[in-house]
């Protein structure tokens, strides 16, 4: 029986970042399916922790909300609420997440300097910022610091070619997060990633068993059959990565945000949008927002006009962050006590808003994940 080596299997991966997938991002995965693993939820005596920001039409914070301003209902069933914290009082705790791929280097340097400005402006002293690297596997450059050590890492990082493990690196950082950050913190994943995945382990394991499956015929496959399995593989796999990757986020009381240097483009193949709709539906399940920028190109022909491209982008992303960081500071942590049943491992429906919405834009999470005693 002969098997694919990893330099074949790596060139079908480079292989699938250039076709386009067909019918794969029409259809989003659904709300995700329980599974049964030992991954834990931190609902202590069944307190739920729910992040939730509120901003006004102009995109502003709105503070001093309270218990009264609030309501909570799981699975349709009204909660009580047992306290309101405010933003200025809770810690952030915000783990950053840098694509450093072939596929996101367009603006990196800008990229860097206006997220490292971002750490500056937005935590405090109690704050903490902790940095990883999208690459061909996840890497942690920086633990748990203060903003000025933060911004300096993340002025660091320099753009690879590598191939990208996403999914690893969201899920890792939210357990991070989940084991590290102190009790009673705010706690953020913030990506600047297209969303693909190329390299997950999830991904690869099970490109390499559709392989083993056909034992020796996977030698007798033509070009277009053997990029066929693999594409098949590889979509089953990222469903099953979605889920899992949710799952951690949820467990960890996470909101996910996430910007998209390829803005626009990603209309060019499937590939692409559909890692968009990895990060859409993060940001949504958790109370985050995941930002695609209309971004212009800065590689025409005409210096001209790519100068001009480049500084209107760059005026993109910096209102970008700064919608994020007044996100950041209208959010509030909602907590109620569950009264009740659910089977361990159930994913619970929540629904949070205001009692008097005013017109006012409320983000927060849609569910999470029942825990057993431990």
């Amino acid at each position: 029986m002969k098997y694919l080596k990893p330099q074949q299997i790596l060139y079908l991966f480079a292989l699938i970042t250039i076709f386009t997938f067909t019918g794969f991002a029409q259809n989003p995965a659904p709300t995700p399916p329980i599974e049964n693993d030992d991954e834990p939820i931190r609902v202590s005596s069944r307190l739920v922790v729910v992040p939730v920001s509120v901003t006004d039409a102009a995109g502003q914070p709105v503070l001093g909300l309270t218990e009264r301003d609030f309501f909570v209902s799981e699975e349709n069933r009204p909660q009580a609420i047992e306290r309101v914290s405010d933003a200025d009082k809770v810690p952030l705790e915000i783990a950053i997440l840098f694509d450093v791929s072939a596929s996101t280097d367009a603006m990196f340097q800008f990229q860097q300097e206006t997220a490292a400005k971002f750490l500056q402006e937005v935590m405090r002293a109690e704050d903490r910022a902790t940095i990883f690297t999208i690459g061909e596997r996840p890497m942690m450059i920086q633990a748990r610091d203060e903003a000025g050590k933060s911004a300096i890492s993340v002025k660091t990082i320099q753009p690879t070619k590598q191939f990208t493990a996403f999914y690893d690196t969201v899920r890792i950082a939210a357990d991070y997060l989940n084991k590290n950050a102190p009790p009673a913190t705010r706690k953020v994943i913030v990506v600047i990633s297209d969303g693909e995945d190329t390299n997950s382990e999830g991904v690869r394991n099970a490109i390499q068993a559709g392989y083993r499956k056909l034992g020796s015929k996977v030698d007798t496959l033509d070009s277009k059959s053997l990029y066929q399995l693999t594409v098949t593989s590889r979509n089953e796999a990222s469903l099953r990565e979605q889920n899992r990757v949710l799952k951690s986020l949820q467990n960890a009381d996470t909101v996910f945000y996430s910007i998209n240097p390829a803005g626009s483009s990603i209309q060019l193949n499937k590939m692409a949008q559909f890692g968009q709709s990895n990060m859409d539906k993060f940001a949504l399940q958790t109370g985050g927002t995941a930002f695609l920028p209309k971004f212009q190109s800065v590689s025409l022909k005409d210096g001209l006009q790519n100068s001009y491209n480049m500084k209107k982008n760059q005026e993109t992303l910096t209102l970008i962050f700064r919608q994020l960081a007044n996100e950041l500071r209208a959010q509030y942590l909602v907590q109620y006590y569950s009264e009740a049943d659910f089977a361990v491992n159930r994913y619970v429906n929540l629904k949070v808003g205001l009692n008097n919405s005013r017109n006012l834009k409320v983000r927060a999470r849609e569910g999470y994940f029942v825990k057993g005693a431990e």
